[in-house]
């Protein structure tokens, strides 16, 4: 008779199985294809097919999520992670019965958000939305220093050039909405010409303001997400044992313990010549 952590262990390697882990992917994907599919006029019977398959996408992600809660050693392990409990909200979300009741346009939706789950099964794609998240406060930071810049020139915009176009210049709010549009490269050159037939030299206020929005804050802004995810990645490496990273970790480890392993020598030897000194 298999006892419960045998079971516990045989679940687990099948959680870890690559085979299974493939499975799962190609399910989330099947299922953003079953999602696209409700999108377009078709007859009853293709209809009735497509229920069946979401019926059956549904039953295998209970399964999955089933399979990873009864895996862990202790029960409350699992949704000490993030994304477990991401992954059992969009499971449980999907729950929803689509037919029959108030809820179908909000269990539809749900369905839409199960494509997300790749996120959490591929490590790469955690990766990259952890280096977002990570990033945001610093990058909080820029958009601050965007917002007062925007805001300086949205008001010497507004009073130089209200009564050119007060459409576009009239106030501070609609001033920032069209340097929004300048920001975006969106017929720019159309409202700087505008401009320029009273005030020759607006180019300068344009010009200015693209190099400072889409030059300089658009890359500190990247510099600052590469930077937090080359940490994400040397993290990621050290705890796979794969890569530059977890390569120096290991020769740093090694080389310092070679290094106490020395110093133990060295001290041994001194020991002992002081020992036969004093003989």
């Amino acid at each position: 008779m298999v006892s419960i952590t045998q079971l516990k262990t045989h679940l687990f390697q099948l959680h870890q199985n690559k085979i299974f882990e493939f499975t799962v992917i190609f399910i989330i994907v099947f299922s953003a294809l079953i999602t696209g599919a409700k999108t377009y006029n078709i007859d009853s019977t293709l209809n009735q097919i497509v229920i069946g398959l979401d019926m059956f996408i549904t039953v295998f992600f209970l399964v999955e999520i089933l399979i990873r809660l009864a895996s862990e050693q202790r029960f409350f392990n699992f949704f000490k992670s993030g994304w477990n409990v991401f992954d059992l909200l969009i499971v449980t979300a999907s729950l929803l019965p689509v037919e029959g009741n108030d809820t179908v346009l909000l269990a539809r939706l749900l369905r839409i958000f199960r494509v997300l789950r790749l996120i959490s099964v591929i490590p790469e794609l955690r990766m990259l939305i952890t280096a977002l998240v990570k990033s945001l406060p610093r990058m909080g930071y820029i958009v601050l220093l965007m917002f007062i810049i925007f805001y300086i020139y949205a008001a010497i915009g507004s009073v130089l050039f209200e009564h050119i176009n007060p459409v576009l210049w009239g106030n501070i709010s609609i001033a920032m909405l069209t340097l929004f549009r300048i920001a975006t490269f969106e017929d720019w050159t159309d409202v700087m010409y505008e401009t320029m037939m009273e005030y020759p030299l607006s180019w300068i206020f344009y010009l200015t303001f693209i190099f400072l929005t889409a030059f300089v804050f658009l890359n500190m802004m990247i510099g600052v997400i590469l930077d937090v995810m080359q940490k994400e990645q040397e993290k990621h490496s050290l705890e796979t044992g794969e890569g530059e990273a977890a390569d120096v970790h290991w020769i740093k480890e090694h080389t310092q313990a070679l290094e106490k392993k020395l110093e133990r020598i060295e001290r041994l030897l001194l020991e002992s010549v002081n020992q036969i000194t004093k003989k």
